[in-house]
């Protein structure tokens, strides 16, 4: 094939979106990790090194099952989480490999590879002893590394607190010219939806695309159920690219297991619901595997 027409094809995740396309994401990677091998208390990313072939067979079974795009296996992959199974050393090497892991599994250029930096662990000044500098480094340091990998975009996941996520956004868009995506993690309660850290979904949507996030959104925390109707009252105030990843249920506690309730079927009925009301790009989060992504790529995509 002619390379202009092999470039012409070739279009990065906004240019996706922006054509109208409906991009399908991956589901969770924990637990993934944890059923091919990850002991509990162990650190995943450490396994970019010891278990490259795990790595690299998650974002082929996620591929395979219809995924567009997969994220890395660094949710955990700042200095801060690190330094707590004493990688903190490591911190470049475990980024860097696993973006190339889930790289060498992508089946053409409109597959994507999305690199994934969750919440530090630590509270920023006043409210904790890490400042806005050093906050800044380490996630400048986890983006560098993902890029050199490979990666084809970064996501802010999991975020509670708008002041680290805002970082993080600033971080990558300063640092990369990849789009970035960020989302934060919300609990239903008496008053409706916050974060752990008291952050509407309003106020988290408004301050994520002030930073100058491309995409933004919600993922974990709840089933399909109470995620479709946190995407309302996110679209009610954003009508701009977004993101969900919901987990499969709330878990329970069974034999010793923890154990997502919801099946495939269900949730992929609930993910249309969420394409109806304009989510631009849907998957998993806890509790999901490759079945969860293959239902949802049969009903809509056939």
């Amino acid at each position: 094939m002619p390379s202009n027409e092999t470039e012409v094809k070739a279009k990065n995740i906004l240019e996706r979106l922006a054509a109208g396309d409906l991009l399908i994401s991956d589901g969770a990677t924990g637990t993934y990790l944890q059923q091919h091998g990850l002991e509990p208390g162990g650190c995943p990313e450490e396994f970019n090194a010891s278990h490259p072939e795990v790595v690299q067979g998650m974002a082929k079974a996620y591929f395979d099952a219809g995924s567009d795009m997969v994220l890395t296996n660094t949710f955990g992959g700042s200095r801060f989480m690190q330094k707590k199974y004493g990688f903190e050393a490591r911190v470049s090497e475990f980024n860097r490999l696993a973006a190339s892991h889930a790289k060498s599994q992508v089946p053409d250029s409109n597959h994507y590879v999305i690199g994934s930096i969750g919440p530090t662990g630590e509270f920023l000044q006043p409210l904790g002893e890490v400042s806005d500098s050093e906050m800044y480094d380490a996630m400048t340091q986890q983006v560098t590394a993902l890029v050199e990998g490979g990666a084809d975009a970064i996501l802010l996941e999991t975020q509670m607190a708008i002041e680290e996520a805002v970082i993080g956004v600033k971080a990558a868009k300063e640092n990369t010219d990849l789009p970035v995506i960020a989302t934060m993690v919300f609990d239903k309660g008496p008053r409706g939806f916050f974060t752990m850290m008291g952050v509407t979904p309003e106020r988290a949507v408004t301050g994520l695309r002030e930073a100058g996030a491309d995409i933004v959104g919600a993922n974990c925390g709840n089933g399909i159920e109470v995620m479709l109707e946190l995407s309302k009252q996110m679209r009610a105030v954003d009508d701009g690219y977004m993101l969900v990843h919901s987990n499969a249920g709330i878990p329970d506690l069974v034999k010793g297991e923890v154990v997502y309730n919801e099946s495939p079927e269900y949730m992929a009925d609930r993910f249309n619901q969420l394409v109806e009301m304009g989510i631009n790009i849907v998957g998993g989060c806890c509790g999901t595997g490759p079945d969860h992504i293959r239902a949802l790529s049969k009903l809509l995509r056939g």
